[in-house]
């Protein structure tokens, strides 16, 4: 694969930025723009795809989908967005402003009400156990696919919870776990000089090759990819961007406060260096009691981030090229439950909304319609298949294409079946 390397083919004025701005010395901050900006100049920018998950099951009926003045329309009000015709929940008042650069689906019906079931259904695309494989997520996929092999920065990063793996891909495209983005990645730095360092790499790489002179196991292929990983991780100038103190306050300040407004951040630092892929978990919306009062609660976390996380991306050239996915892995029952002081909702997946923004898609607009009580999609229903089709064709990835699994067995990227929609192209 031909280097997408940022730092590749900048003119002498950008590497005196670059110079200022402190990149090949030892503290740095306020590189990432001049490279956002000479990508964006150039037109050299690769695809890239931040999914915002909602774990837990969002209900649609309170935040993207709402039926007020029917039977448990809930307690929130609509809002006028920056699109005529499209209202949302009041708690998404800042994103309400960038309604023009998304889409929303209020189609999604893909039939697994089971959490872990549903996770890894909307993640890879096949269900858990089918064909008795470990699928690739898609965050797995598209570094695959997409991602720079030539970059020391890992090309999927999951944020905030153990994302779902490269399955049989392999190690290569597992992801980067970062459990609390404000600490980054922690034991970056060697506790030992330099030197010595380059040594034990340099024992360790001569114990490998001793060991593949006689052995050929998969894992020790695994182990060999994971601290090659590590190593080159840990020498590169662009893990920078894992250290949100480099960010001016303002900056940090407009995402919201907690680890959902700085994996946000975070992800916005990654993709300007080049990474493909950032998953960004956001718990908690598992709401079968007091729904009302949490989805109020997390809507006030992810409105201020994912709405800043568009706007930076907006202002440095990088929307066209960034799709955000808000996303869960179903919605939420249209009827209340009667449990409890105070009621809830339970799963659903037979109806519910998701949002893609950017990424050069068509926004201002909303796909899939649902009956007047949220219960049935009535209008272009959106199954898992669409779902994942379409987001690999607005990243550019053949969703048809068929990988092979260490066995030599053929699987497609995306299943038979799928209809990518059509409507954002």
């Amino acid at each position: 694969m031909a280097s997408l390397n940022p730092l590749n083919h900048l003119s002498r004025r950008d590497w005196l930025k670059l110079s200022a701005a402190g990149v090949g010395a030892t503290a740095a901050s306020g590189w990432l723009n001049v490279l956002a900006a000479h990508a964006a100049k150039t037109g050299a920018r690769h695809k890239a795809c931040i999914v915002l998950w909602m774990d837990g099951g969002p209900t649609h009926k309170d935040t993207f989908d709402l039926k007020p003045g029917t039977k448990d329309g809930g307690e929130f009000k609509e809002i006028a967005t920056a699109t005529p015709g499209i209202k949302i929940s009041e708690h998404f008042p800042r994103f309400a402003r960038w309604t023009n650069e998304a889409a929303i689906l209020r189609g999604m019906s893909t039939g697994e009400g089971a959490h872990g079931r549903a996770r890894y259904y909307l993640h890879t695309g096949y269900k858990e156990g089918q064909g008795g494989l470990i699928h690739p997520a898609l965050g797995s996929l598209v570094a695959a696919e997409i991602g720079n092999s030539d970059s020391p920065m890992p090309n999927y990063v999951s944020v905030g919870r153990a994302g779902y793996g490269a399955g049989f891909l392999g190690a290569r495209h597992q992801p980067l776990i970062v459990n609390d983005p404000a600490r980054g990645v922690e034991n970056m730095r060697p506790l030992v000089s330099s030197q010595q360092f380059d040594k034990r790499v340099g024992l360790l790489e001569e114990m490998e090759n001793a060991f593949f002179k006689d052995y050929k196991a998969t894992s020790g292929t695994d182990h060999r990819t994971t601290y090659q990983r590590a190593v080159n991780l840990m020498q590169s100038k662009e893990a920078k961007a894992f250290d949100l103190s480099l960010e001016p306050a303002a900056a940090r300040a407009a995402y919201g406060e907690g680890k959902f407004a700085e994996g946000c951040l975070l992800a916005r630092r990654l993709v300007e260096t080049g990474v493909s892929f950032v998953e960004v978990t956001l718990g908690g919306w598992d709401t079968h009691q007091d729904n009302f009062d949490r989805v109020k609660k997390l809507s006030a976390q992810v409105d201020p981030a994912m709405s800043a996380l568009i706007k930076d991306l907006k202002d440095r050239g990088l929307l066209d090229s960034t799709l955000v996915i808000w996303m869960g892995e179903f919605g939420r029952t249209p009827k209340i439950n009667a449990r409890g002081a105070k009621p809830g909702r339970d799963h659903y997946p037979r109806a519910w909304s998701s949002v893609l923004v950017g990424g050069g898609i068509k926004g201002g607009q909303v796909i899939g319609k649902t009956d007047a009580q949220g219960a049935t999609v009535v209008e272009r229903p959106i199954s898992a298949l669409d779902f994942l089709s379409t987001v690999c064709k607005i990243l550019g990835i053949d969703y048809t294409k068929v990988n092979n699994t260490p066995n030599s067995r053929p699987v497609r990227i995306v299943d038979k079946g799928a209809n990518p929609i059509k409507e954002l192209f």
